[in-house]
């Protein structure tokens, strides 16, 4: 089974506005509601390419009912952690420029942190876990690590989609894959990109650190594959971005998807990269029939 951790979920409230006037009443001419934070993400995309998984994290009130509601009429798995007060609401204003409001989350208390490790700790040496988004303030920095360390006492393995010194400290871990994009692997090292040649420099390095799949986003620019025996390059299918959000947790989604049903690494990283491009492509996260369309525009070229 793979499970996805999310541990910072929230309703996501899109709202499209002709033009936005700062400091008078503006009308939305389309709204849209979904239900957000990246394993959500990643849980509703691996349904959606025919893969069952299991959605972990927090929820609270009546956003966090929303959420499970939306969830379960897409026929996946909940197995939240419930908590006092409100999932948070994310606004995401698109007038020209898309415009993002987090909304502040519940406080989580420290028995609701172990309920949910005890969660982590039934996994077994079969299943996945997937480390995706940020963590809450209520919650101890670590708590990823905690995660990681109990998951591998059971030989589960371990997907990380995070940034900054989370992603930093979890991949002195070793997971099984990570997938930052191009800015939040030159973040780790503490330095800029100015070519192809550089993020594959740097991309190899979390390699020898001990990551053992790694892929490497770089938006319309296609994305880098890495791990002990190749590096893999993928231009992105062309196409109208219509929705930056959820491109990255469907790429993860499409390598999971793939490597679960048997498929090679680099056919898996064709799927990936497949799918993220379909939901840019899309209002919403990507169809199982568009990333299907697209993989066959997929060129991938050995390094």
């Amino acid at each position: 089974m793979i499970y996805t951790c999310t541990l910072n979920p929230s309703v996501d409230y899109i709202v499209h506005v002709d033009e936005l006037r700062i400091g008078e009443l503006n009308r939305a001419v389309k709204t849209l509601t979904f239900p957000g934070g990246k394993g959500i993400n990643v849980s509703r995309v691996l349904k959606r390419l025919g893969i069952e998984s299991t959605a972990l994290g927090f929820i609270g009130g009546f956003t966090g009912a929303f959420i499970i509601e939306q969830l379960q009429s897409e026929n996946i798995t909940c197995d939240f952690v419930e908590v006092p007060g409100n999932t948070r609401i994310n606004v995401k204003l698109k007038s020209g420029k898309e415009t993002e409001i987090n909304g502040q989350g519940p406080m989580i208390q420290p028995e609701h942190e172990a309920e949910f490790m005890e969660k982590i700790r039934a996994l077994t040496e079969n299943d996945i876990v997937v480390l995706a988004g940020s963590i809450p303030s209520s919650l101890s920095p670590d708590v990823y690590g905690k995660i990681i360390d109990e998951a591998k006492k059971v030989k589960a393995k371990v997907v990380v989609d995070t940034s900054g010194p989370a992603l930093k400290s979890l991949l002195m871990r070793k997971p099984f894959l990570a997938k930052p994009n191009h800015k939040e692997l030159a973040e780790l090292f503490d330095t800029t990109f100015h070519s192809k040649d550089e993020i594959m420099v740097y991309g190899r390095r979390l390699v020898e650190l001990g990551v053992e799949n790694v892929i490497v986003s770089m938006a319309g620019n296609g994305a880098f594959y890495f791990n002990r025996e190749m590096t893999l390059f993928a231009e992105a299918p062309k196409g109208t971005v219509k929705n930056s959000v959820g491109a990255g947790d469907s790429m993860v989604a499409g390598f999971l998807a793939a490597y679960t049903s048997g498929k090679s690494l680099e056919e898996a990283f064709a799927y990936s990269v497949a799918s993220g491009s379909a939901t840019a492509f899309s209002e919403d996260l990507c169809t199982k029939d568009c990333v299907e369309q697209l993989v066959h525009e997929v060129n991938v070229m050995r390094f």
